[in-house]
């Protein structure tokens, strides 16, 4: 990874600037032309250094609701029980761990009641049962990978 790019990434990481042309106003950050800079988040992305860019909304303050599952699946019968989470289109993302609850996802939807018909769903599609954290408290981490 060159400098620019390291740049770029840690640049991001403090926030994306909501002007008519923040591509633009990035790059000129960066020293880069805007044609430069969506160039390399394609390739940042592409490459997997990136594994997404786009906006991390609070769907509670827009009226929604979500929280975290966990599962805890066979092996054997693991990839099953992820085509029968993922397809849901309230699950935002799903992790596997080396833990006895090995699969975990989060729900969001756009109220608590859609949020718990969306668990039981998937607890009676996976024939598992899911168990949910949801949240108690919010803490805010200001948080800097090093790039």
């Amino acid at each position: 990874m060159d400098d620019i790019n390291r740049a770029l990434i840690y640049s991001l990481q403090r926030g994306f600037p909501v002007v008519e042309r923040p591509y633009r106003q990035v790059a000129q950050e960066l020293g880069l032309v805007e044609e430069d800079l969506i160039g390399r988040l394609g390739k940042l992305l592409d490459r997997g250094v990136l594994s997404r860019f786009g906006p991390l909304y609070q769907a509670e303050r827009l009226g929604g609701a979500y929280t975290l599952a966990a599962i805890q699946v066979p092996e054997a019968d693991y990839d099953r029980v992820a085509g029968l989470v993922n397809a849901h289109p309230e699950v935002a993302h799903n992790y596997r761990r080396e833990h006895a609850f090995n699969m975990w996802f989060v729900v969001a939807a756009l109220s608590p009641a859609a949020v718990t018909r969306t668990l039981f769903e998937i607890e009676r599609e996976c024939t598992y049962p899911v168990f949910e954290f949801r949240k108690l408290r919010e803490y805010f981490v200001d948080l800097d990978l090093p790039v």
